[in-house]
């Protein structure tokens, strides 16, 4: 089950990094781009868990970092994402199914903030000023619009692919079946022995009245 779960988060990290690559990014969008690669952190750590969630967001990040056209040192965005990941696995449900849309809207621009304010950190902390120039206020305000337009249309969707990892149909519906013919069973196995038990008595009844005709007609000759 957790090779299912790696290889479906290998294939969304790299799909969505493809998309954010070749077609958001080229958007030219005013302030920030929209972050797909992090809608489908949020997603799978909703149901992973926070454990998952930070090495989820570790490797999306650093995959982020090394594909072209990165201008940023290698690893400032995989410690984004594996901090963003940790904290929204902590708002994971208890049963894996979220009950209303508020928690994880909120989660998706908390996260879009708080990411957007992590890298801008760090590259301060590196010498990137960037930020700067762009106006980190238009940066937040954007990062959190386009996130929360983008998510009603993705988190439910990777949400729904996670679970199948977690939850495998085949073997809830065998063991289900299980349960079920078991019980089908006990219930025909003592139907049939009953079955058994009346149709052994009428059998004796029925020998007992042919022995008794046998005897009677011996008795009539």
């Amino acid at each position: 089950m957790r090779v299912n779960r790696t290889l479906l988060s290998i294939a969304l990290v790299v799909i969505a990094l493809v998309i954010q690559v070749s077609v958001l990014a080229r958007l030219q969008l005013p302030g920030a781009v929209p972050d797909l690669l992090l809608m489908v952190v949020v997603g799978l750590a909703f149901v992973y868990g926070h454990v998952s969630g930070a090495l989820i967001g570790f490797g999306a990040g650093l995959l982020a970092d090394l594909a072209p056209p990165a201008d940023h040192a290698a690893g400032r965005y995989a410690l984004v994402l594996c901090i963003i990941g940790y904290l929204a696995g902590l708002a994971k449900p208890e049963n894996g199914q979220l009950k209303s849309a508020f928690v994880p809207m909120a989660v998706v621009v908390a996260a879009a903030i708080g990411s957007t304010l992590l890298y801008a950190g760090v590259g301060a902390l590196v010498g990137d000023t960037a930020a700067r120039h762009v106006g980190l206020g238009s940066l937040l305000f954007t990062a959190a619009v386009y996130d929360l337009l983008l998510a009603p249309f993705t988190v439910p969707l990777i949400m729904a692919m996670a679970r199948r990892t977690v939850n495998d149909p085949l073997t809830e519906s065998s063991s289900g079946g299980s349960d079920a013919t078991s019980g089908w069973l006990a219930a025909g196995t003592g139907l049939r022995i009953g079955n058994q038990r009346g149709g052994l008595r009428v059998r004796a009844a029925r020998n007992r009245a042919a022995r008794a005709g046998r005897i009677k007609g011996v008795k009539r000759l």
